[in-house]
């Protein structure tokens, strides 16, 4: 085994210890909460935040929306631990790097991951404010987050990625909204390497290779997430149409403005799934 990959091992240990000496309770859920949805960890039982500066290896984000800081607590009796923010690749990071928080999160004991983000609609039929299960995902970012060095301890060498996104839980996700009254729609997400919004012919293109929502986030944390054997659920606000679509100018301020509009609905959503995952046995 590198040097390197023995590195990453003990940099995942370091952050966990020092999370540990803050809070020792594992958390079940671990939840990545993106542009303007961080407010869902706000309401948490018995709640510790901690900045992530104040994580040994954690990296911070500059990015507005993203407050930056890491909240332990309950929501619906079960224990979370949600990242109120999170970096990406376009401030300069890799995407090992990007995806290293998550990687602490799962060796805390979380065994379900729960990523969200804000996304611009590849469907002209979703208006801004629609909620989008994901499916699938493809990786345009032009980084991966397993490349270079593997430890074997963390997960093997070549994880397999046909259910990236946990049918069960996506079955589970789909009756729980049905059940609680609130519209979702279902579909792939482009991960996209950013800053610059996408140009029209882009869009185009994603449209053609079938993607209906597309952002700069989420990617490489659900790799590491099934690298490591946890299961996941992706969940994207539909913050704004894609360029190209209506002829408008984009700009970040609508994503934030979207994300906090629709944030009730979201945060029901959240409060929904984690009740039926619950009710299923699927976090004993």
């Amino acid at each position: 085994m590198s040097h390197e990959a023995d590195d990453l091992f003990d940099r995942i240990a370091g952050a966990v210890a020092a999370i540990r000496r803050r809070d020792e309770r594992p958390p079940q859920i671990a939840l990545v909460l993106g542009s303007g949805l961080g407010a869902f960890a706000d309401r948490f039982d018995d709640a510790i935040a901690i900045d992530y500066a104040e994580i040994p290896d954690f990296p911070t984000s500059g990015v507005p929306g993203h407050r930056g800081r890491l909240v332990l607590g309950e929501r619906g009796g079960v224990r979370c631990a949600a990242m109120q923010g999170r970096i990406h690749c376009y401030e300069g990071y890799s995407a090992a790097t990007v995806a290293f928080p998550v990687r602490v999160l799962i060796a805390l004991g979380a065994r379900v991951v729960i990523v969200t983000n804000a996304a611009g609609g590849l469907d002209p039929r979703w208006p801004p404010g629609t909620l989008m299960l994901i499916r699938d995902h493809v990786n345009l970012l032009g980084d991966h987050p397993l490349r270079g060095p593997n430890d074997d301890r963390l997960g093997t060498r070549f994880p397999d990625m046909t259910h990236a996104y946990a049918p069960e839980l996506r079955a589970l996700v789909r009756q729980a909204a049905a059940d609680g009254g609130i519209a979702l729609e279902d579909g792939i997400y482009m991960g996209m390497p950013g800053p610059s919004y996408e140009t029209p012919a882009e869009v185009k293109m994603l449209r053609l290779l079938g993607g209906d929502a597309v952002g700069m986030s989420t990617v490489p944390e659900v790799i590491v997430a099934r690298h490591m054997n946890a299961r996941v659920i992706g969940i994207s606000c539909i913050t704004n149409h894609a360029a190209g679509i209506t002829g408008a100018k984009l700009e970040h301020e609508e994503v934030t403005e979207t994300a906090r509009r629709v944030r009730a609905t979201f945060e029901a959503l959240l409060d929904t799934i984690i009740a039926a995952l619950v009710a299923n046995g699927e976090l004993a």
